[in-house]
């Protein structure tokens, strides 16, 4: 069997292929968009290394799985296809998280102030987690702008934003080390 190559030189002058063969510029906004979920897919594995607990594991590497799927679907061109036909995020995949985040946030005290990034390390990589999603979900409006995304990828970003909330929250519970906005310190 060949190896594979690892550099192609057909970037060299600023453009790539997205799936289906159409060269785009490299500051193309789906380039922007699926690099920015790809980005938050090795935050996630960053935020992976301090999880003990096996159920959130699990949960972060299911995740893991998905952002590939969602920047697949980014790096493809949906205008020359059905947008549904090509994502494979479903209902039940977004079901999954709120699922999830029901069931953590019913172990948390309520929440009456601001939380502000931090607590500790787990909490920290959290937060990174859902600062990072953020702006791939901005990007991916950016992409829906001008091209067919199909609306269980934005729903699926929206929500993965507030788990990885709920997870910071969750793990800076455990040390009770969750930090609040102090409003007299403006």
């Amino acid at each position: 069997m060949k190896k594979s190559l690892i550099y192609t030189k057909t970037g060299d002058k600023g453009t790539t292929s997205l799936v289906g063969g159409k060269r785009v510029p490299k500051a193309h906004i789906r380039l922007e968009a699926y690099g920015t979920v790809d980005e938050l897919n090795s935050f996630v594995g960053f935020l992976l290394e301090t999880i003990s607990d096996e159920s959130d594991r699990e949960r972060l590497r299911y995740i893991q799985h998905k952002l590939f799927t969602v920047g697949s679907y980014l790096a493809t061109e949906t205008e020359a296809i059905s947008p549904k036909a090509a994502s494979i995020i479903s209902d039940k995949d977004i079901a999954l998280l709120e699922t999830e985040m029901d069931m953590m946030d019913s172990q948390l005290p309520a929440l009456r102030q601001f939380v502000l990034p931090g607590g500790n390390e787990p909490a920290s990589r959290a937060h990174l987690c859902r600062t990072v999603c953020r702006r791939a979900e901005r990007c991916i409006y950016r992409v829906k702008e001008e091209y067919p995304v199909d609306e269980n990828i934005m729903m699926f970003v929206n929500r993965l934003s507030d788990y990885f909330f709920l997870l910071a929250r969750k793990e800076s519970n455990k040390t009770g080390s969750e930090i609040f906005w102090d409003q007299s310190l403006i």
